[in-house]
């Protein structure tokens, strides 16, 4: 079987191990935000259901340890592909139903208890798989393929149903092909992996082993750190302006005029928001990212919030002047671009706290902490556009992004002795 493993070129699955990564995550928790909207569920219930919906990625350290002792982890990796080709199939097709909201919501809430468990499985594999120098050189790769599931399922997969909609003048059947083509491309994509996955000698189950997995141990030492509580105050507070604007800005580009929103269409929000705004995002985090290498982190960090937070205030201006399109490209670009950029510093911070002995434990406890962070706001955030209306809703994300920024003076920070090993996170 090792042969077998050395004959396998890591580009041959690499690449689509972590394209299917992505296109589940940004189905579940920023397209399912835009077919809703289309399809006549109210902003409130949007923002409330859908931020529920991180609730696997905030959770997900506590069933890790099972999937790295129960059966392998290339089993783990089909499973959860075929059955996340079922759940978005399930999607499409009670879209056509009357009381689709619920029955596609309980799906996508299996679909992402599944689609984060795949997560853990894959990079489980990862490990397994490749030696560390090809580690070390597919870090940026898989990175670039879970942006480029995020780049079709946010842009292409949107602009697909825009057409559609266009074409077809039913908007439950355009979004129910759309969804339905995106379970086609999970089940081709299983189906290679079936074919094309190596067998690591290193991949077995091991459920025999009687020696019990430290969770006590593993929480009790993340906590200890010294001030920690202000390490909490920060993983919580420094996205708090962006996990409330995050489930809004889709519904503040596709509402009607009269309703506040800039009225654009389906196939427009996938192109503004979904293909130049997350293109943007990704350039913006690939700067950040060399901007840390060259000065340090803690040089970097209040320069880089600032970053992220100010051009939140283009939504502000959005709101209240409903600008031509041709001026909505730049400006949700540049947020975004902003938005990319500010967080590598947050995400390199993480790593920066996660040390010891149970570093990687500890990384997944911190990205938890972020995720619960971004669901809370998520849930009020529907509520308090609809009392407060988009103008004073984009105030307010701006002015919650000022807590996050206080609690820069206040974090423990570790001298740049050595650069992090960078961490692909879903985000």
């Amino acid at each position: 079987m090792q042969k077998q493993t050395k004959a396998i070129s890591p580009w041959i699955f690499i690449p689509t191990l972590y394209f299917a990564s992505g296109i589940p995550y940004i189905i579940i928790n920023t397209v399912s935000v835009i077919f809703y909207k289309k399809l006549g569920i109210s902003n409130t219930q949007i923002a409330l259901w859908t931020s529920f919906l991180y609730l696997p990625w905030v959770i997900k350290m506590f069933w890790g340890p099972l999937v790295d002792i129960y059966s392998t982890k290339r089993k783990w990796i089909l499973y959860t592909q075929l059955a996340m080709c079922c759940c978005l199939g399930i999607v499409a097709v009670c879209l056509q139903l009357p009381n689709f909201f619920f029955i596609s919501l309980a799906a996508l809430t299996l679909g992402a208890f599944i689609s984060a468990t795949y997560d853990i499985a894959t990079d489980g594999f990862y490990l397994l798989a490749l030696t560390p120098e090809q580690q070390a050189f597919f870090a940026g790769i898989r990175s670039l393929f879970y942006r480029m599931a995020v780049i079709f399922g946010s842009g292409f997969l949107v602009v697909f149903a825009g057409l559609l909609e266009k074409k077809l003048n039913n908007i439950p059947l355009s979004w129910s092909l759309a969804l339905g083509f995106s379970a086609i491309i999970l089940g081709i994509i299983c189906i290679c992996h079936r074919l094309a996955l190596p067998l690591p000698e290193s991949d077995k189950p091991r459920h025999t082993k009687t020696t019990a997995i430290p969770f006590g141990e593993i929480i009790i030492s993340y906590f200890q750190q010294a001030k920690i509580f202000n390490i909490l105050a920060f993983i919580f507070l420094y996205r708090l302006g962006e996990a409330m604007l995050v489930k809004i800005a889709s519904l503040f580009l596709l509402d009607k005029p009269e309703l506040g929103g800039l009225g654009l269409s389906t196939s427009d929000v996938g192109l503004v928001y979904g293909t130049f705004g997350v293109i943007s995002l990704i350039f913006g985090g690939i700067l950040g990212g060399l901007v840390i290498a060259k000065y340090g982190l803690k040089k970097c960090l209040f320069p880089m919030a600032l970053a992220m937070n100010l051009p939140n205030l283009f939504y502000v201006y959005m709101a209240y002047t409903k600008p031509s399109l041709t001026l909505v490209y730049p400006l949700v670009s540049l947020e975004q671009f902003g938005y990319g950029f500010g967080f590598t510093s947050f995400s390199v911070y993480l790593m920066y706290i996660s040390q010891g002995e149970y570093k990687t434990s500890h990384f997944a406890i911190s990205t938890g902490i972020m995720a619960l962070g971004m669901m809370l706001p998520g849930i009020v955030s529907g509520y308090l556009q609809n009392s407060l209306g988009y103008p004073l809703f984009f105030i307010l994300v701006c002015l919650l992004t000022i807590p996050g920024m206080i609690t820069l003076f206040f974090i423990p920070f570790k001298a740049d002795t050595q650069k992090p090993t960078l961490i692909t996170s879903s985000s």
